[in-house]
């Protein structure tokens, strides 16, 4: 019996495998330095959320959204003068606005919102003052 062509075919396997190995192990080398790569970018990802909530800290805090109305600036600009608290009735005179129970209530709503804001402080009821 001639077993040359059996071991011819067993050949053409063993080159087959061989080469499908080699294929296999190229790729798995070229993963596992992708992989280094995503590890690597991971490791500074992680060393900049680090530092960037240190530094957050540090940051001054970004003053709120100021309501559109054009007496908000106005108002703060009358605590900015001021050397003390003031009640609506105070800021209202300030605003030149006439001393009316709807002028004042408005002027009061006003800075119940920076309050609400926390832009200025209600240091007694009634009575308002920048934050400090």
């Amino acid at each position: 019996m001639n077993i040359q062509p059996l071991l011819d075919a067993l050949g053409i396997q063993e080159d087959a495998a061989r080469a499908l190995a080699d294929d296999l192990r190229g790729q798995i080398t070229e993963l596992h330095n992708r992989l280094r790569e995503a590890e690597t970018h991971l490791e500074h990802l992680a060393i900049t959320r680090k530092t960037v909530t240190g530094l957050a800290d540090r940051l001054p805090a970004s003053p709120p959204d100021m309501p559109e109305h054009p007496d908000y600036p106005r108002i703060l600009a009358v605590f900015n003068e001021a050397t003390g608290p003031l009640r609506a009735r105070d800021v209202c005179e300030a605003l030149d606005h006439i001393l009316l129970p709807k002028n004042i209530e408005g002027t009061r709503a006003k800075l119940k919102r920076l309050v609400k804001l926390d832009i200025i402080t209600e240091v007694d009821t009634g009575s308002f003052a920048r934050k400090q």
